[in-house]
């Protein structure tokens, strides 16, 4: 058995927030198929002409900008704190048994 007694606050912050990018990336790219798919129906049912897919594809590009953005950071953020929670409780009543070959 081995016990992780600490977990490095930066590298934790700094793996989650990628992580979470990626899912960012991934959410901001079906925000962009939906929102072009969707924005062609509803500008065709409303008779905007083509308003509707021009704004979806807009929304879209938006979302896959942001999004990874946004989810990286509330991931390096959430990281962190979860980092420093794990370190002060395990610090308190031991760290996490691990069973490894």
């Amino acid at each position: 058995m081995m016990v992780i007694k600490r977990i490095g606050v930066l590298k934790a912050g700094i793996f989650q927030g990628c992580f979470l990018a990626l899912f960012g990336l991934l959410f901001g790219v079906m925000a962009l198929v939906f929102g072009t798919m969707f924005g062609g129906v509803l500008g065709a049912a409303g008779n905007h002409g083509g308003a509707g897919l021009g704004m979806g594809f807009i929304g879209g590009i938006g979302a896959l900008i942001f999004l990874p953005i946004m989810y990286g950071v509330m991931g390096f953020i959430g990281g962190i704190i979860a980092a420093a929670l794990y370190n002060l409780v395990a610090g308190i009543v031991g760290g996490l048994e691990i069973d490894v070959d």
